[in-house]
């Protein structure tokens, strides 16, 4: 058993990972201390393993295209007094290697091992494929 999990979460709304980190660069998806921030209802049952040196994956129009490293859990009590779990989050956007995900709500729980793998220091600045060709090359196992 891995000594930690990841996460993965669709990122509503972004069509592109330059989105993502325009929402993240926004005051509202960021604590006090200036981190991007996730909130949700739920709180994971796995928590312990999450902080451990989980990340967070980041599915955009249908791919896992990044990630973030976890730093914490935050508990939030909202106005309507409900609590929920803010998922703290790294500044630093990690580019990966495409992977395929159909849609779901909420997040999943990631095993490293099914993770992607992070693109090398080179290809982080390259220009991304298109989402339709990074898919098809994802699908029969290229990238």
């Amino acid at each position: 058993m891995s000594e930690y999990v990841n996460l993965v979460k669709l990122s509503v709304g972004s069509q592109t990972v330059s989105d993502l980190i325009a929402w993240q660069n926004n005051p509202r998806a960021q604590g006090a201390e200036g981190c991007p921030r996730h909130v949700t209802r739920m709180w994971p049952k796995r928590e312990k393993e999450i902080v451990n040196g989980g990340s967070i994956y980041w599915v955009i129009k249908g791919q896992i295209q990044c990630r973030q490293k976890i730093i914490r859990l935050d508990e939030i009590i909202g106005n309507d007094g409900i609590r929920r779990c803010a998922i703290v989050l790294d500044k630093n956007l990690i580019l990966t290697t495409i992977a395929n995900r159909r849609a779901f709500q909420g997040w999943r729980y990631l095993n490293p091992i099914d993770s992607p793998s992070d693109l090398n220091a080179m290809r982080q600045n390259e220009e991304p494929l298109p989402p339709s060709l990074a898919g098809a090359l994802a699908d029969i196992g290229v990238i």
